[in-house]
């Protein structure tokens, strides 16, 4: 393997403070050596080891690749005329999730498999190198495990959400639906993926059939994440602290005691800016979390309804602006948060041992990020020590 060294970065993001300044790592006047995949070593450009090539920053920002750990990529059409009518203050009448799913059963695997592509390419160039994303718009056997083989020809990070909402064909029964997602729909679909989510909500899941649903999913092998709290308070939280799933996504409504639950388990709270900022939806209280000692993530939700966004950059952002995050706390919570929601210790740092991602600004600092929103800063990409962007 060839090793390169990227000298002359104004600001790295290691997410290591035993390598720089404060939680982020932060290094001034720093370098950074791949060897092949990998970071060999970091730290300031004055003490850089020789690498076999030389790659000039020229003052630029250099952080980790984005960890997006909570998308919606596998679907088919779109939802302008609800989200138009939702932003207009009109009434509208149409189907939701419904109308994504009719959409996506009606699509081939091939128009799936290239619009899952189309949004992959439009993160990557916005500095996202990890990418979670689930099933949840076939809601029956065949469209489910459809859905997951496709995602998983474009990562590693998939989830079976079957138990979005009850299907439209079980409407009258959703007991019947709960034994189809924990028995034969599950038994197609754990072969194709790394977790099992479920929607718990009212007027999705509650929760007795979330517990149902993600046990079964244990019993085969799948690691639990949950949507939960998002709409209203409920049992979500405190099921994911008990099951030990990785994350419990969205957090909007907690009570103290779900708080607390959060601050003292290995459950990440990841939340989800986009889907407020398209839904006028009132805001997860971070501050509230970050104060608890809770570990946060930042994801985007990318979905066709209610967050359709795939950039990083946005959500850090709104999270700094709307959500009381201080710019340090956004940028760890998009990249180290992102990879502790996906249980990952190889992406969201920058540190020797880790795989080589990373993105640069074309900024100083990345506190840019917030200071600039909307401007496109991501110049270069990186992943897996080769440059893409």
């Amino acid at each position: 393997m060839t090793t390169t060294v990227i000298t002359n970065i104004g600001s790295l993001v290691t997410n290591d403070p035993a390598l720089g300044e404060g939680p982020l790592g932060l290094v001034g006047n720093a370098a950074l050596v791949l060897d092949g995949e990998t970071v060999a070593w970091a730290g300031p450009a004055e003490r850089a080891p020789a690498a076999d090539h030389r790659v000039d920053a020229a003052g630029r920002a250099v952080l980790p690749g984005f960890v997006d750990s909570h998308s919606h990529l596998v679907f088919a059409g779109d939802r302008t005329a609800e989200f138009n009518a939702r932003m207009s203050g009109r009434p509208y009448e149409a189907g939701g999730i419904r109308t994504t799913v009719a959409a996506t059963r009606a699509a081939t695997d091939a128009e799936l498999s290239a619009n899952v592509a189309r949004h992959l390419r439009e993160a990557l160039r916005q500095g996202t190198t990890t990418f979670e994303t689930k099933s949840g718009y076939g809601l029956t056997v065949e469209d489910e495990a459809r859905a997951l083989r496709i995602a998983a020809e474009h990562t590693d990070e998939v989830t079976y959400l079957g138990a979005h909402i009850v299907s439209p064909d079980y409407a009258d029964d959703p007991a019947a639906y709960v034994d189809l997602v924990t028995g034969p729909m599950l038994d197609a679909c754990a072969p194709h993926a790394r977790w099992i989510d479920v929607f718990c909500e009212k007027g999705a899941f509650d929760g007795d059939q979330a517990r149902a649903i993600l046990t079964a999913g244990q019993a085969k092998g799948l690691l639990p994440r949950i949507h939960a709290n998002q709409l209203s308070y409920g049992p979500g939280v405190q099921l994911a602290v008990e099951l030990d799933a990785a994350s419990a996504d969205h957090c909007t409504h907690l009570t103290d005691a779900d708080v607390d639950a959060l601050a003292f388990g290995n459950t990440v709270a990841t939340l989800l800016p986009g889907a407020e900022f398209s839904t006028r939806a009132e805001w997860p209280d971070a501050r509230r979390l970050l104060d608890a000692g809770v570990t946060v993530a930042l994801s985007t939700d990318c979905n066709p309804g209610s967050s359709f966004t795939s950039s990083m950059p946005f959500c850090v952002a709104l999270a700094v602006r709307d959500m009381r995050m201080t710019p340090d706390e956004a940028v760890w919570s998009a990249t180290a948060g992102g990879a502790a929601a996906l249980r990952r210790t190889d992406v969201g740092r920058l540190t020797p041992g880790a795989r080589a991602d990373l993105t640069v600004l074309d900024a100083p600092s990345h506190v840019h990020l917030a200071y600039r929103p909307g401007v496109p800063l991501v110049t270069e990409v990186w992943r897996r020590g080769v440059r893409v962007v």
